[in-house]
């Protein structure tokens, strides 16, 4: 009787079977063998336990290196050509190294791959483009909208996993990109593509073929309705860097993040803006977030960090009357959660209630922020929206802020803050509210209630001082 050439392993305790079924034996929990290659058998039949003298069954030993005694040779990078993604990658793709892109569907992965492919293929690098959501033609259609030679990169429309590797060991190419991961399937396992463990069998055959050629591979990934990355979370840990690629489809800007890099920072982010003819880099995304900030009340400047640089973007809130129990919380670019303990906080502690309001607060752009130096912007734009004035009083500028809040009102320190308020310098913005400690330049201040008689007009904070 031929040997199975698969097994289903549980993917909560490790349990292994022959054959799938419901519960897992081992654990107990339901749904949860994952069929994966069956491990080869060792020449011979040899045991794999231990011999009689404590070595490994046909292993030999090996003796350690010390640390200091590692040689590490330095390592040519291959720049795609385009500045923010090999900043964020660190300074170029490493050779042999495996980058999972990740992001919602039409966000621009495709393109931002297309572009740097054809820069590498226009300064004489060997690439390979294998396509397994489009065809040749569909890819070529695509690439004919990029500048540089994106038409000169060779593609490869396949989904068998067997054709793409030996293709890839036959044409060696210096880049390769896979779009999408989860299209690629092995004929060995009877699972679906994009299954668990279908995923897992394509991205370890791949990541074994990248070490061994040198090659550098881009791995598209799917995301799903929450906005993480599909798959099994090894998918993650198999690969050498994790790239978020961010934004609206129906905005222009674009953000691209490092979750992950074995080669680099995971504090940069880069960002674009989606052209008919391709992503265009946004070196100076502040000048462009400032200049459209407006004077209205609701509004305030953000000076919040977006790895290692300063990003200025401007946060608006509108607060109405409402007819719903409970009232709504729109949030668009900032955590919904953090959203409602800002509002708890300047309820409780800033005197400015929103519990019968509807609430909507959006970051101008398409941009996500994610840091704790929000909190501060948030509750300067409801306040300024509720009280129906505008934050700064009589000054032309916009007013800038930027820091967290504690749950007792206080007003906390956030990295790099003198970053921060070199940034609000460049652009002109004269006050800039700030924990104290921030540096020179900043209105400092050590509450929340504090904030609000330095950033609303004197008479609107008596107001709130008296609720």
């Amino acid at each position: 009787m031929a040997r199975s050439t698969t097994i289903h392993v549980c993917s909560a305790c490790g349990h292994q079977e022959p054959r799938w079924q419901g519960r897992c034996p081992g654990c107990g929990e339901w749904n949860t063998l994952v069929e994966e290659a069956a491990p080869q058998a060792s020449p011979g039949g040899r045991s794999r336990g231990l011999g009689a003298a404590g070595g490994s069954g046909g292993g030999r030993a090996v003796k350690p290196v010390r640390l200091r005694d590692v040689q590490s040779p330095r390592v040519a990078r291959l720049s795609t050509g385009i500045g923010e993604f090999d900043r964020v990658l660190g300074g170029g793709l490493v050779p042999g190294s495996l980058v999972l892109l990740g992001g919602s569907p039409g966000i621009g992965k495709s393109t931002l791959t297309g572009m740097a492919m054809g820069n590498l293929a226009g300064a004489g690098h060997g690439t390979l483009y294998v396509s397994g959501e489009e065809s040749a033609a569909q890819v070529k259609l695509r690439a004919a909208r990029l500048p540089g030679a994106a038409l000169d990169v060779p593609v490869l429309a396949e989904t068998d996993l067997d054709t793409v590797i030996a293709t890839m060991v036959a044409e060696r190419p210096e880049v390769c990109v896979i779009d999408s991961v989860q299209t690629l399937y092995a004929s060995e396992l009877n699972g679906a593509p994009g299954s668990v463990g279908q995923v897992r069998e394509v991205a370890g055959r791949i990541a074994r073929v990248a070490k061994e050629t040198g090659t550098a591979v881009m791995l598209v990934g799917h995301v799903t309705k929450e906005g993480a990355l599909a798959g099994p979370r090894v998918l993650e840990h198999l690969v050498d860097a994790v790239l978020q690629f961010e934004g609206e489809r129906e905005r222009t800007y674009r953000t691209l993040r490092a979750l992950k890099n074995r080669f680099g920072s995971t504090n940069e982010a880069g960002v674009f803006e989606m052209r008919s003819g391709g992503l265009v880099e946004v070196l100076d995304a502040s000048g462009r977030f400032v200049s459209e900030a407006t004077r209205a009340p609701g509004s305030v400047v953000l000076a919040s960090m977006e790895g290692s640089r300063p990003l200025l973007v401007e946060v608006q809130a509108l607060v109405s009357p409402s007819e719903l129990v409970p009232p709504r919380r729109m949030v668009n670019g900032i955590d919904r959660n953090r959203v409602a303990l800002v509002l708890a906080v300047l309820a409780r502690h800033g005197g400015v209630p929103t519990g019968s309001a509807d609430v909507f607060v959006n970051v101008v752009g398409g941009v996500r922020i994610d840091e704790p130096g929000a909190d501060l912007a948030v509750a300067l734009a409801v306040a300024s929206a509720v009280r129906g004035a505008s934050l700064g009083g009589d000054s032309p500028q916009p007013l800038a802020c930027f820091g967290e809040l504690g749950l007792t009102g206080e007003l906390r320190s956030v990295g790099h803050p003198e970053r921060r308020l070199e940034e609000t310098k460049k652009f002109g913005l004269r006050t800039v509210v700030a924990p104290e400690g921030s540096g020179p330049g900043a209105v400092a201040v050590g509450s929340l209630r504090a904030a609000l008689r330095a950033a609303l007009p004197p008479t609107r904070a008596r107001a709130a001082e008296a609720a």
